[in-house]
């Protein structure tokens, strides 16, 4: 086998893509609203600071005194009048409130049936997430046939390859099914 470091190495980046899809589907559901305050909530928010649009935890600190209640402290006073008009625009559900030196956002208690939309918003990323497992999956194996097509490993070793990719794909769609299940628990725990 001329090749067969190379061949491993279609398994070990097929895992390393595998690995990436869950950690953005993970921060995904982080991003998602539950009954509860996060401050991943935030993570997306940009604020106006000397001009330039930056992320809103590099000109403030994010705490959860209370299970629905988030507050912002920037670190520059002088920044406050803007980071409560991006806050604003974020749709949290819910206005800032700004004392003159933090700023508070209390979040509303969920509903029912926002809390089943945000259960079939779960499916349907762990779905896409199983989706993109597959592609990394077909990838792999073609990469595989074609190393055996071109005489790099045998049918044995190709076999036993394709087994391997089937086992690694099993393992991490279980762990998407989990994430998912996790987080369905917690949005409609109330």
């Amino acid at each position: 086998m001329p090749n067969a470091e190379s061949v491993n190495g279609v398994v070990t980046k097929m895992d390393e893509a595998m690995k990436d899809r869950l950690a953005r589907l993970d921060r995904d559901f982080s991003g998602l609203r539950t009954g509860r305050a996060n401050p991943m909530l935030l993570e997306g928010v940009k604020v106006e600071y000397y001009g330039q649009q930056v992320p809103l935890k590099q000109v403030a600190a994010v705490s959860v005194p209370e299970a629905r209640v988030m507050e912002v402290r920037p670190w520059d006073p002088s920044v406050l009048k803007e980071l409560e008009k991006s806050l604003s625009k974020a749709d949290l559900g819910s206005q800032p409130m700004n004392d003159g030196k933090i700023i508070r956002i209390s979040l509303p208690a969920m509903n029912e049936d926002r809390r089943k939309e945000l259960v079939k918003v779960v499916k349907r990323m762990g779905e896409e997430c199983k989706v993109g497992l597959r592609g990394d999956r077909h990838d792999a194996i073609e990469k595989l046939k074609k190393a055996e097509k071109a005489k790099e490993i045998s049918e044995d070793d190709l076999k036993l390859l394709e087994a391997k990719v089937q086992k690694s794909i099993d393992l991490f769609v279980k762990q998407v099914d989990a994430a998912a299940a996790a987080k369905e628990k917690e949005i409609i725990t109330v």
